[in-house]
């Protein structure tokens, strides 16, 4: 309980903060818009926040789904044959250490500008690939020497090591890399969508856009805000997905 309650508290002070001192110093709304400022303009707004919202998410799940599909089958193969990974592995290091606002103008120009939508699914699972990748790797390798011998021993298939070995050790690592890849994976698509800044886009981030060409701060604050939930929610969500499953497991 205590969890929940003291950064609630937290917060609601610094609100009431941020209130009172944009208040009695009558600070201009264009430099530091007013918690009630930002408020309204999400209740006003709030079938535009929705849609913009529920576009950013999707792009999201999708990077991110594809992330997982891709890190995991790649990882399995990396297990498989060690010749495979120190051929590959250093492809899925550069892309990771390549700053992704670099590789973003390219992607969009690759797609085309009317498909904002694909390109940011593309650079947000660029972003979100090689946590999980890295992680599951990991996960692989850590498992028991003596028990991998016992399998060895019993004659298990392929399908039985990995379903009832391989699986349960590498599914912590798993979990782990989805709390940070689901963030990673948002801040792509963003990124993405920042750079296209094209009207096309339908998301959180190009609504930002559009409220700093208009001096809506407000506005900025309210999407900026949206984006922090959908963020902490994703993270919060995958924590409890992780407790779930490795209560379920043991």
């Amino acid at each position: 309980m205590m969890r929940v309650l003291l950064p609630l508290l937290a917060l609601t002070s610094l609100l009431i903060f941020w209130q009172v001192y944009v208040t009695v110093n009558d600070v201009p709304k264009f430099i530091l818009p007013a918690p009630a400022a930002i408020w309204d303009s999400l209740v006003r707004d709030v079938s535009v926040w929705g849609a913009a919202s529920g576009s950013t998410l999707w792009v999201t799940l999708k990077a991110l789904l594809a992330a997982v599909a891709s890190g995991v089958l790649l990882a399995l193969a990396f297990s498989l044959s060690r010749t495979f990974e120190a051929t590959v592995y250093p492809f899925a290091v550069v892309l990771q250490v390549t700053p992704v606002v670099a590789i973003a103008p390219l992607v969009i120009i690759w797609v085309g500008i009317d498909n904002v939508e694909r390109a940011q699914v593309i650079i947000a699972w660029l972003v979100a690939f090689f946590p999980i990748l890295a992680n599951m790797s990991a996960g692989l390798k850590s498992v028991d020497s003596n028990l991998s011998e016992l399998f060895t021993l019993y004659k298990a298939s392929p399908l039985q090591r990995f379903r009832l070995l391989l699986w349960p050790t590498a599914l912590p690592y798993l979990l782990a890399s989805l709390k940070v890849s689901s963030g990673l994976a948002l801040i792509g698509g963003v990124v993405a969508e920042f750079v296209a800044g094209s009207g096309a886009a339908t998301g959180l981030a190009w609504r930002i856009i559009e409220a700093g060409n208009r001096l809506q701060i407000e506005k900025m604050f309210a999407g900026l805000l949206l984006l922090a939930a959908i963020g902490m929610a994703m993270f919060y969500g995958f924590s409890m997905l992780e407790r779930y499953l490795l209560r379920k497991t043991r």
